[in-house]
């Protein structure tokens, strides 16, 4: 209906435009934070939105030489093939000096590091809270604009991220499909998993950059750094 009124509800905090459906938005957002979350795997241009990568992906189409004798998937470059075998090998040749995690790509890694350094590059334009990974800014945004388009089909709550709905799906049903190979306990989501796992084998991936303690958990190291800075607990 808003078509036919002209109602625009929907105001840029920023420069003030205004915008009939949250998503537009959303998408009009990313014009300030210059965020371009879509990579081309060829080149790796990057895009604000996903049909810009969708159309320059066609460029491309050409230009593929390389396919994986797996799957089928084909690549303009051996160094991307590369990479992508490692979906299949379980390869992790990139390994953090600090917690011994590894990965299988370069940037993951440099994305990890962000943990125990606690660098937060990615800033937002709004309120200046900073994330350590644009995906986080990108999710951050959603708080600002309002924007949740991820609903439960049995109860018809909403998200504003996929994964949240996932996790919420499992409400319904029950599942716990995620077990430790140690006990045998059973979890909702692989992230409660992967902490559960610290108490067998002991990792604390989480250090303080002031005086290198270290942490099983995040929200641990998020007190103690409050020891350095005098805030009251």
């Amino acid at each position: 209906m808003r078509t036919h009124t002209g109602e625009k509800p929907y105001p840029c905090k920023i420069c003030g435009k205004r915008f009939s459906i949250s998503y537009e938005l959303n998408r009009h957002m990313k014009t300030h934070m210059n965020e371009k979350p879509f990579s081309c795997e060829t080149c790796g241009k990057c895009f604000s939105h996903s049909p810009e990568l969708t159309r320059h992906m066609k460029t491309h189409m050409s230009d593929r030489l390389h396919s994986c004798t797996t799957c089928g998937k084909c690549f303009s470059q051996c160094r991307q093939l590369t990479i992508h075998m490692r979906t299949h090998t379980g390869e992790k040749p990139y390994s953090c000096q600090t917690c011994g995690k590894c990965f299988s790509r370069n940037f993951d890694l440099t994305d990890h590091m962000r943990i125990h350094t606690g660098e937060k590059p990615y800033s937002c334009t709004t309120c200046g809270k900073c994330f350590s990974r644009n995906y986080y800014l990108t999710v951050h945004m959603k708080t600002h604009t309002g924007e949740k388009p991820y609903s439960c089909e049995i109860c018809g709550r909403r998200f504003g991220r996929s994964y949240d709905l996932t996790n919420h799906m499992k409400t319904h049903t029950d599942e716990s499909p995620y077990s430790c190979g140690t006990c045998g306990k059973c979890f909702r989501q692989r992230s409660s998993l992967t902490v559960h796992m610290r108490t067998h084998t002991g990792e604390k991936p989480y250090s303080c950059e002031t005086c290198g303690k270290c942490f099983r958990y995040r929200r641990s190291l998020t007190v103690h750094r409050k020891t350095h800075t005098g805030k009251k607990l």
